[in-house]
């Protein structure tokens, strides 16, 4: 990615990005998509089916979606979460994420101003949690220590991501929730994605495919790409994780996985714009991330755009 003031080249961000065809083989890919990288909350599709496999029933497609989703703590998303932990008999004491504000800018300054304290469903990943306590009491396995990685729900996680990635998890550290973090290539995690998408219908696959973009909102909230893209573009299943990391499958036609070198944000909208070109995702769908402004004053005097590895 190439950051352009008033025609100077002020930054590049690197990285590594693959695209799979609809066979799941590499197509392009540029750097090295066979290093593991920490996919963080890129992994929480895949995990999801985890859950269902141990025997969660979710009650709707908004509880699936949250469960594999990364919120912004707004009023209905803490709804939901805190519905999933009442049926498991369960209560938001339970959860392992830290306490948080939410990340919704409104939400977030109505709370400051009420001097409301940080709260454990507010955590971007409380329906994550929800739902793993949800798998371990319909399993018949201790909620505490679920995160743990010895603890029964974490290591069926750990086989089911390497089992959809097609290679071992490379590296278990820990999150920024408290729940481990298994470390894959980018081949692999979009290898997952994909799997996910191309699914038989009635399959945990599937169904956390389905949910996920049925309820976009619940996977990120309001005017987030994640939403905004899966509302945009009809079938594509995408999700962002922390430290520049992205995947994104549309069935049929295959995934695309990346992760920016430098962490940061600034670059990722566009980078996942030009890997969905490559699959034949329309340009004009993709406008609103393909190009984003650098301002000056009151004005834009540059752009954030893709280098020319990636349009080639």
């Amino acid at each position: 990615m190439e950051v352009w003031r008033s025609g100077f080249l002020e930054s590049v961000h690197r990285g590594a990005v693959v695209v799979l065809g609809p066979d799941g083989a590499v197509r392009w890919s540029a750097g090295d998509v066979a290093r593991p990288v920490l996919p963080r909350s890129s992994n929480k599709p895949v995990q999801a089916t985890a859950y269902l496999a141990a025997g969660w029933q979710p009650r709707s497609g908004e509880e699936l979606a949250i469960a594999a989703g990364s919120h912004a703590g707004e009023d209905g998303h803490r709804d939901v979460a805190a519905g999933i932990l009442d049926a498991a008999g369960l209560g938001p004491d339970a959860l392992g994420c830290p306490a948080a504000l939410p990340g919704h800018e409104p939400t977030r300054a109505a709370w400051t101003v009420a001097g409301r304290a940080p709260e454990r469903l507010a955590f971007n990943c409380s329906g994550k949690h929800a739902a793993m306590l949800a798998a371990c009491v319909a399993a018949g396995w201790p909620p505490g220590g679920y995160l743990d990685r010895d603890h029964p729900l974490q290591q069926a996680i750990e086989a089911r991501l390497g089992e959809a990635a097609g290679e071992p998890v490379a590296a278990v550290v820990v999150d920024g929730c408290g729940a481990p973090q298994h470390g894959l290539s980018l081949t692999g995690l979009a290898r997952g994605l994909r799997s996910l998408v191309d699914a038989d219908p009635g399959s945990p696959e599937r169904a956390v495919a389905d949910a996920m973009r049925a309820h976009p909102w619940y996977v990120a909230g309001t005017d987030r790409d994640d939403t905004l893209l899966m509302e945009t573009v009809p079938g594509l299943l995408v999700k962002g994780g922390a430290d520049g990391v992205h995947v994104a499958a549309l069935p049929g036609r295959g995934a695309v996985a990346y992760k920016l070198d430098d962490g940061g944000d600034r670059g990722r909208a566009p980078v996942l714009a030009a890997a969905l070109r490559r699959l034949g995702v329309d340009a004009d769908a993709l406008a609103r991330w393909s190009v984003l402004p650098v301002t000056g004053g009151d004005g834009v005097v540059g752009e954030v755009r893709p280098s020319a590895v990636l349009t080639g």
